[in-house]
């Protein structure tokens, strides 16, 4: 079979101005890049399709193919006649030049161009990297040149769209050697990825320019002597950061490689940050279409509760539907398969890593009270017994499964998936939710911890503690809480796989999100700025001097 690449290259794309006439987009709601992208710029909105939320168990190093079985099902819903748009996250050049690889699908159910959309698509995560950025020099230099502010403690951190450990911790040496009234300073900093930076997420929260503008203004840059949050906008800086943002705001539209719309934006991580595209792309979806399929990054417990606990309160939405994406593989390896005996059956394995996924259906279904299908990514390596012993635990759980082949077949792959999805969307529920907002910030962690990874509590750090009682002793409440943890296991111990029990959390650091406005609970050995693996794929990557790009995937 062709690589990821090799299938995107050899695609007959089509004008972009076509994919929009699906959606009823005419070309003034159009800003064209090239031939294949456009930005959308909708005067209006009018959310009111059906919305479907693909998420999937805890991610393991086989992989599930959630962004391909959101590609498939969509092409899949389109081959049925449906009017269908999907709505995804925009990748990270962290994860394609490291360890997870790119973000646009695989195999047959992909979205192009891939290369663009890998890379540096239409700019967006680099507007987003330079507002950022330029907030931190302006922070430096009021400092330096008098802080009339009197910043005593700097809280907002630099960004850069890779993973870049060395950038975690460094020291600053501002200096300004002939420069009157000015005086040279030092103090400690570090980077985050560009996925997980406030501004990153404020971009995806923000549902017009004024709000963006009002967001970034509200940005806690740090503490002054007085104790008080200085924000953005106290240092004249939103109006700027806005500017760089002004194009990044609009959603992107590009394709299947079955011709099916696809709108893609925004990008925050789900173990670091929340994890969801943009409201406004979600918002641009199911206004144009009748059925939308979005995605939440890793596993339910961390992308799908920030969606339904956070996005769908922010955004007022709820969806119709949730998809629990699956591999026979991975659950072998939740129930302590070795990596090199996949391809064999073991239904020992099968049987002992099966909780993991029967705890999401179990949180979909009485958590939140929606109706749930799991959609299995086949290997040519399942059995039949295999394939029998996850159905009938499904069946058991309450939620239908389907074999899917997506990723060898595209569209095709994706229908009986189709059909069964569009069959639960007829069924009526309502949402609810982990956590009641009204509560303290501890117990909506807790909350979260019993009710969705099924352990017993947390405990906090001196340091996570004393930030709680400050932002509590502000006023500052009714917000969502917004976990960074592991995405490999339900708790904050990536080597506990499966379905683990009888666990504590531990939360280390607390964070005020202003312009956000959520906050970030810090828990076990988690990090902000990722790492590169031993072996990155940017070592595969190559072009050559034809321009033909070769091992992106």
């Amino acid at each position: 079979m062709l690589s990821d690449i090799e299938i995107a290259e050899n695609c007959t794309l089509k004008d972009i101005r076509e994919i929009a006439k699906k959606l009823s987009l005419g070309e003034d709601s159009l800003e064209l890049y090239g031939r294949y992208k456009a930005k959308i710029d909708l005067k209006r909105v009018n959310p009111k399709s059906k919305l479907i939320l693909v998420t999937a168990i805890n991610p393991t190093a086989s992989g599930e193919g959630k962004t391909t079985v959101s590609i498939g099902l969509a092409d899949g819903m389109s081959r049925l006649g449906k009017k269908v748009c999907l709505a995804l996250r925009e990748p990270s050049l962290g994860p394609v030049f490291g360890m997870k690889g790119g973000a646009a699908g695989g195999g047959y159910a992909q979205i192009v161009p891939m290369a663009d959309i890998n890379l540096h698509f239409t700019g967006d995560l680099h507007a987003i990297t330079a507002a950022n950025n330029l907030l931190c020099a302006m922070i430096d230099n009021h400092i330096l040149r008098g802080n009339a502010l009197k910043i005593k403690e700097v809280y907002f951190r630099r960004c850069m769209d890779m993973n870049d450990r060395a950038l975690r911790d460094i020291t600053l040496n501002c200096k300004a050697a002939g420069m009157r009234g000015c005086e040279c300073y030092q103090r400690q900093e570090g980077f985050e990825i560009t996925a997980a930076s406030e501004v990153m997420a404020i971009l995806c929260l923000a549902t017009d320019m004024s709000d963006l503008k009002k967001r970034l203004g509200n940005i806690v840059v740090g503490i002054n002597e007085n104790g008080d949050y200085v924000r953005a906008c106290q240092l004249n800086a939103d109006g700027a950061m806005t500017t760089l943002l002004k194009d990044a705001i609009k959603p992107n539209l590009v394709q299947t490689l079955e011709g099916t719309p696809a709108i893609v934006h925004g990008g925050p991580f789900a173990n670091i940050a929340h994890g969801c595209n943009s409201i406004r792309a979600t918002f641009a979806a199911m206004t144009l279409a009748d059925y939308t399929v979005t995605e939440a990054g890793f596993g339910a417990d961390l992308g799908a509760e920030k969606f339904l606990d956070a996005k769908c309160r922010i955004a007022g939405i709820q969806p119709d539907c949730i998809v629990i994406v699956a591999t026979v593989k991975a659950l072998k390896l939740h129930g302590g398969a070795d990596k090199s005996e996949l391809a064999k059956e073991n239904l020992a394995a099968l049987n002992a890593g099966l909780p993991n996924l029967l705890k999401h259906i179990e949180n979909v279904k009485t958590v939140y009270g929606k109706p749930v299908v799991v959609a299995m990514n086949r290997f040519e390596t399942d059995t039949r017994a295999e394939i029998n012993a996850v159905m009938q635990a499904c069946n058991r759980a309450g939620a239908p499964s389907v074999f899917t082949d997506v990723f060898i077949n595209g569209g095709v792959g994706g229908e009986e998936l189709a059909k069964t999805v569009c069959a639960a969307c007829e069924v009526k529920s309502e949402l609810t939710f982990a956590y009641k907002l009204q509560d303290g910030i501890k117990t909506k962690i807790e909350d979260i911890v019993k009710n969705v990874y099924g352990g017993d509590g947390a405990d906090f750090s001196p340091e996570a503690l004393k930030k709680i009682e400050e932002i509590e002793a502000r006023g500052i409440k009714g917000l969502p809480v917004i976990i960074a943890k592991t995405q490999y296991s339900l708790s904050d111990d990536p080597t506990k796989l499966a379905r683990p029990e009888d666990f504590r959390i531990f939360v280390r650091d607390i964070i005020y999100k202003g312009g956000a406005n959520f906050i970030v609970a810090v828990a076990g050995e988690i990090m902000l700025m990722p790492g590169l693996p031993k072996t990155p794929c940017a070592e595969r990557i190559d072009i050559d001097e034809n321009g033909i790009i070769s091992g992106l995937c």
